[in-house]
């Protein structure tokens, strides 16, 4: 998406009046939703686009320098986002001149690449912006409560990107419906083709084990996910190689 995208600009108005403090809770979440489902809808069109022509779309990379605090969890949220957007992520550690460094690697195509990036910096704010706003028990742990916070936010957000990614491919498939190829078999080979590109670069990958979290905050995370501006937000940064720091 570039400055000029006609879709872009509409998602910054819907945004801007999500974000206007005069607007309701029940208008933020009208105006975020839609937000939310252009950018899904955006990301369909373009994929059918590159069935016709390959080279509009490519697959590429995107290394995403994660900072304290709760570098972990904002790792997570960086592989759902990606996730829901058909990208793949795959989280390195490191140890520098400060301790030990994480980064994400992503893989996909460049308008699935660019469109999680621009969500997740938005989303790194807004989630910031809610830990600050929830105040933690006065019996908890405040990184427990905050990682259990953080981790019901990204699974809001998940959630409701799951749902608009669908519903865009979908809509998709009831305007092309007599042309023979579902989007589905269109976004799975687009996948494919990701997923060979992760495998490539890093053809001995392991697992790593699910974290168990023991903090109370995961219901006021889950409900200021679904509250959440899943746009461009107020931020915007570069193309190419990114440190998003915390």
């Amino acid at each position: 998406m570039t400055p000029t995208d006609p879709i872009l600009a509409k998602v910054r108005k819907l945004l801007a009046l999500a974000e206007d403090p005069a607007a309701t809770s029940h208008e933020a979440e009208t105006y975020t939703a839609k937000a939310a489902q252009l950018i899904a809808d955006y990301g369909i069109d373009r994929a059918l686009l590159a069935q016709a022509d390959p080279g509009s779309d490519p697959v590429g990379d995107l290394v995403v320098s994660l900072d304290a605090p709760y570098a972990v969890d904002k790792a997570e949220l960086l592989s759902t986002v990606a996730a829901r957007l058909r990208c793949v992520a795959v989280q390195r550690t490191s140890r520098g001149a400060g301790g030990k460094e994480l980064s994400m690697h992503l893989f996909g195509h460049a308008s699935d690449l660019e469109r999680a990036e621009l969500l997740f910096t938005s989303l790194l704010l807004q989630s910031a912006q809610g830990l600050a706003r929830t105040p933690v028990p006065a019996w908890e742990h405040k990184a427990a409560f905050r990682r259990s916070w953080l981790a019901g936010f990204r699974g809001a957000v998940g959630a409701r990107l799951l749902a608009a990614e669908q519903r865009a491919a979908d809509r998709a498939d009831a305007r092309f419906a007599e042309g023979g190829t579902t989007t589905a078999v269109v976004l799975a080979d687009r996948t494919a083709q990701v997923e060979a590109a992760m495998h490539d670069t890093y053809p001995d990958l392991r697992t790593a084990r699910p974290r168990v979290l023991s903090g109370s905050g995961g219901a006021a995370g889950w409900a200021a996910g679904h509250r959440a501006d899943l746009g461009d937000g107020p931020a915007r940064v570069g193309g190419g190689r990114t440190a998003l720091g915390g």
